[in-house]
């Protein structure tokens, strides 16, 4: 069955923001292995709140 949409009608949300992993990567300071694990495990794209949730970054120890 076809539906009429009214644009009007449409709401005007934000979508999820979608990543390149090596842009997300390079941006994020994350080396080549952690590049080619969130690789394999994504792909070539993934939503922010996956790479974020799932990158490994090494601690930053303060003295």
């Amino acid at each position: 069955m076809v539906e009429r949409v009214e644009a009007d009608k449409i709401s005007k949300q934000t979508t999820t923001k979608v990543w390149n992993i090596h842009a997300f990567c390079r941006r994020q300071r994350l080396p080549q292995e952690e590049e080619k694990r969130l690789t394999s495990l994504f792909g070539d794209f993934a939503e922010a709140s996956e790479l974020l949730h799932n990158a490994k970054r090494a601690p930053r120890w303060r003295y």
